[in-house]
Order: C-alpha cells, then sequence, then structure tokens
C-alpha cells in the first residue's frame, strides 16, 4: 500500500471512450484490469466522470459543424466533439468492468457553456471542480494519473494538478490517446515541461 499522501485519480474510463462508444478511443477497454489492480495499491482513488448535458456547446451537432472541427470560445480554441457522454446515459456510465470503489467521483463538463477537460477546472483554467480541495484537506499532496483519453483530459489534468503544486506522474502504460494530428507527442513535451512524469 502506498503511502497516505498519494492518491490514483482515474481519468473518465465511460462507454462513450471505449470501442463502440460515440467518441470511442482506440483499445480504451484494454486498461480497465490493470486499472483495476492498481487500485489496490492507494488508499486515496477519485474517479471523475464527463457529464455532460444535451445540446452542450463542445458538440459538432450544437453549431451544426463537422465532428474535430474547432471554434472560438471565450475561453479559447474548443474542439468541437461528437455528441458524447451526455447525463443519464448509457454512454456516460462508466466501463462496466471499471471497479467503482473509489472515495470519490468528480463530475466535469455538467456547465452547458463550457467544457471541461481538467479534472481540476473548467476550461477556463479558473473555475475549479473542487478537486483540489478535497485532496489537500486529506493531506494528499502525490498523485498518479490514468485513464481516457491520454492527450486531452489526463493530460489537461495532470498539467493542472503539476500547476497547483502536486507531485504528479501518468502511468501511460495505462493510457490510450486520440492522437489528433500528433497531440500524443505533444501532450508528452507539455506534461514533462510542467514537470509531470510520464511512466
Amino acid at each position: 500500500m502506498r503511502p497516505a499522501n498519494e492518491a490514483l485519480i482515474v481519468i473518465d474510463i465511460q462507454n462513450d471512450f471505449c470501442p463502440g462508444g460515440a467518441l470511442a478511443v482506440t483499445g480504451g477497454d484494454e486498461i480497465v484490469p490493470g486499472v483495476n489492480a492498481l487500485m489496490d495499491e492507494f488508499a486515496a482513488v477519485v474517479l471523475t466522470q464527463d457529464w455532460h448535458p444535451a445540446g452542450h456547446s463542445s458538440f459538432a451537432s450544437t453549431h451544426a459543424a463537422a465532428p474535430f472541427s474547432t471554434t472560438e470560445m471565450p475561453y479559447g480554441t474548443q474542439v468541437l466533439w461528437p455528441d458524447h457522454c451526455i447525463q443519464g446515459t448509457g454512454g456516460a456510465a462508466f466501463h462496466p468492468g471499471l471497479r467503482l470503489d473509489g472515495d470519490l467521483i468528480i463530475r466535469k463538463g455538467y456547465n452547458p457553456a463550457i467544457d471541461s477537460y481538467s479534472a481540476f477546472f473548467e476550461n477556463d483554467h479558473v473555475t475549479p471542480t473542487g478537486l483540489e480541495g478535497y485532496l489537500k484537506t486529506r493531506g494528499i499532496d502525490t498523485l498518479t494519473l490514468v485513464g481516457l483519453a491520454f492527450d486531452f483530459c489526463v493530460n489537461f489534468s495532470a498539467v493542472d494538478a503539476a500547476r497547483l503544486g502536486f507531485k504528479v506522474a501518468v502511468r501511460a502504460d495505462l493510457c490510450r490517446a486520440i492522437d489528433m494530428e500528433g497531440s500524443k507527442k505533444t501532450a508528452i513535451d507539455g506534461m514533462k515541461t510542467a514537470g509531470v512524469e510520464v511512466v
């Protein structure tokens, strides 16, 4: 068992991000057994869940645009995604093989006007989810991140955590990437620059 100051953060292992889902990440389901096994090492486990209302502003359908195109939002450039992880749907549910015995589930992306990749902030990089406070009041200062997708929600969460002063490691073998136009390499470079250990 790891020391009490360490936590495992399990990012968005949901049906819509697994094969057959609306925004499937290749091999997304392959990481589930390894993530489940890793949970046994940590006294603190937090799961995040993408949780969009129908018609969310990050959906391509909302803008009558092509999926994976971009648009400018007040908080910056936004990728327009296929409709995914809509609240209460099977696609938003956790993968059925994933253990759900974590301490806390953080839902993100529920504000219709702004997307939220990071477990710590919405995409304005200002509005908090509350995760930082939860971890710090428990005396947790060291994080291991796993999940989907490596180059978006895992990446943003890891960089934000490092910026907030946490010691952060990402288990690349327990993540899978979308890898749009080299986004995986860009994510690795950005995380390392931020002080995140990619292992």
